[in-house]
């Protein structure tokens, strides 16, 4: 997450209190109640009405609860609005999709020397995936499932490349605790994740899941796009590396 993120979770936490604050505030006046549990109350046809329209018209702490809660949520629901959308535009600007040829990069592998890609671009298949973080559940699977069909994607000449934002140290850690056989990349900065115009997932806080698989003229020829699919990374760029036979 690059300072600019930073920034705008700092705006939504900010923001977000308020929100909060003043739900509750609503809800102890509408339920008539002074617990503050209240907030996890399943929301009804009672708030809704009380929300958008005038159900307690004499009740001066109603109404001016009732304009803040509005006020502050139709707020959050703007900068929330507005974050999806820079960051979808921030990914499409520079996409790389089927037919695109890939940008020459390089990065740090997990044993701290310098990678160039175009040591292999061009010569050989690749299989370029960005995952989201080491040791964690889904790219965990993704990462073993490619280390235990290494000889099936050596077999079509593929060379597999993992990338991801951590840094050599924790991509050194990942490869040896799960005996990975093949690159990792440490993109400190996500970088080339932009260069790619890879998609993030969840209001932009979590980094996509996304395979690359290149021919040999160094063409991007099929892309796959899944978080929670993360083993069909594997399974797609095998099918598409026995086509290109």
């Amino acid at each position: 997450m690059n300072m600019f993120e930073r920034l705008w979770l700092v705006f939504l936490i900010v923001l977000a209190i308020p929100v909060v604050y003043y739900r509750i505030r609503f809800r102890k006046i509408i339920f008539q109640t002074d617990r503050w549990t209240v907030i996890f109350k399943l929301s009804s046809l009672k708030e809704l009405k009380a929300f958008y329209g005038n159900t307690l018209p004499d009740n001066e702490i109603y109404l001016k609860t009732r304009n803040l809660y509005r006020q502050y949520s139709a707020l959050l629901v703007v900068f929330i609005a507005f974050f999806i959308y820079i960051n979808i535009h921030k990914t499409t600007m520079h996409k790389i999709e089927k037919g695109s040829s890939v940008p020459g990069f390089t990065l740090p592998d997990q044993d701290g020397n310098l990678f160039d890609i175009n040591t292999v671009l061009g010569k050989k298949n690749l299989v370029i995936y960005f995952y989201p973080k080491d040791d964690t559940p889904g790219c965990t699977k993704e990462a073993c499932y490619f280390r235990d069909q290494f000889e099936v994607f050596k077999e079509e000449d593929a060379q597999i490349i993992g990338i991801s934002g951590q840094s050599v140290e924790s991509h050194k850690n990942f490869a040896t605790k799960y005996k990975l056989n093949y690159t990792l990349l440490s993109d400190e900065g996500n970088e080339i994740r932009k260069l790619f115009g890879v998609p993030t997932n969840f209001l932009g806080f979590i980094p996509g899941r996304v395979t690359y698989v290149i021919n040999k003229k160094g063409k991007v020829v099929y892309t796959f796009n899944s978080q929670t699919e993360a083993t069909k990374h594997v399974d797609e760029a095998l099918r598409i590396l026995k086509l290109l036979k």
